[in-house]
């Protein structure tokens, strides 16, 4: 029987499971311990703000105990830590992690400016731990499919149209973390324009060189809170190479609730990929269109190796997430998996981030740096 992803492990049986503790019990926690689970490790740690919520949510996880400061997750001697706290808080928990000489996976933003996102980058290098950032629309099979058929063709990529659309605060009650100063200085566009600028990059094979952005606050105020991070940000982009990009990246677009689509011109072909219809990868060809099924006999090698179940079962974002993990656990064991998105991958995302707030800011264009 064909394995599905919560069959698939990264250990083989001689090897002892990995030791996960987990810093923070939202939805992110639910999964990343759900990944970690699939992946054979061994939940032993969840940090919450409460000893009671910890306690708690230990219990709600299926984690053998709950801490309320990373110190207490650190005594459970985790192998590796997944930091899935606050924005503001990725960077102090993380070195804490980093000097403790654990492997640690960082939610993204890594951090909310690109000085500070450096700074880990430098400092997990200079520990010798192994790191990692979820930009998890990586593992979806016709993601890669559409990477390796733009890098096997050969051919110019001549534009992209890329959005990312939400709807979860829509309205003038609706409220979350992320829009209070924990978020940091941007929500919209570093919470969801991260992955999507990192599926451009991943995708087309090509940097953001610059952008042009415009960013729109809707509400000034959120639950009786002053709100100074943007709900929508519209970016015009240039690759490397010149070719033109535009993006839209809101979460206040009615009726939209994950809804990341990136298309990629190239010379010949159209490659269009839609995270609400993971299932196909569609080809756009001068006289004809194909729809291309997640099929893993039909697939390039490294889709192919993420697509578990056969045609007809699309991959969907718990899949990836696992499928994650799955590649940061094998890293933590000495494999170097293709596409694992690193901390130096959670840099460039600060890095365009800050582009587009300085460009938003200044009404211009502005250059994102040519390396990490």
């Amino acid at each position: 029987m064909t394995p599905t992803p919560d069959d698939a492990t990264a250990t083989t049986p001689d090897d002892p499971p990995i030791r996960a503790a987990f810093i923070g019990a939202g939805m992110m926690g639910r999964a990343h311990t759900h990944a970690a689970r699939a992946a054979g490790a061994r939940l032993v740690s969840v940090v919450a703000s409460r000893p009671e919520r910890a306690a708690a949510a230990a219990a709600e996880l299926g984690v053998e105990s709950g801490s309320a400061d990373v110190a207490g997750a650190l005594a459970a001697d985790p192998d590796v830590v997944h930091v899935l706290s606050p924005n503001s808080l990725h960077v102090p928990q993380a070195r804490e992690v980093i000097a403790a000489g654990r492997h640690v996976i960082c939610e993204k933003p890594l951090a909310t400016s690109a000085d500070d996102a450096r700074s880990l980058l430098r400092a997990a290098e200079a520990a010798g731990v192994s790191h990692a950032v979820p930009f998890v629309y990586r593992y979806h099979p016709m993601i890669r499919e559409a990477r390796a058929r733009i890098a096997a063709g050969g051919e110019d990529v001549l534009s992209i149209d890329a959005r990312y659309l939400q709807d979860w605060l829509i309205e003038k009650d609706d409220d979350n973390w992320r829009a209070t100063g924990d978020g940091g200085p941007s929500r919209a566009f570093a919470d969801i324009g991260s992955h999507l600028f990192d599926a451009i990059e991943f995708v087309s094979g090509r940097r953001v060189a610059a952008v042009n952005a415009v960013t729109s606050r809707v509400y000034a105020t959120r639950a009786g809170r002053e709100i100074s991070n943007e709900d929508i940000a519209a970016v015009l982009f240039r690759l490397e190479g010149g070719a033109p990009g535009v993006a839209l990246v809101s979460q206040v677009a009615a009726g939209h609730k994950n809804g990341l689509e990136l298309e990629v011109h190239t010379t010949s072909e159209a490659y269009r990929f839609e995270q609400e219809r993971p299932g196909t990868l569609r080809i756009g060809r001068r006289g004809s269109t194909e729809i291309l099924e997640q099929d893993p006999a039909a697939l390039a090698p490294d889709a192919a190796r993420l697509a578990h179940v056969p045609a007809g079962h699309p991959t969907g974002y718990q899949d990836a997430f696992n499928a994650f993990v799955r590649d940061a656990y094998a890293a933590i064991r000495g494999e170097r998996p293709e596409g694992l998105p690193t901390f130096a991958d959670g840099v460039r995302a600060a890095q365009v981030t800050d582009a587009v707030l300085a460009s938003a800011a200044s009404g211009g264009w502005v250059e994102t740096p040519s390396e990490n």
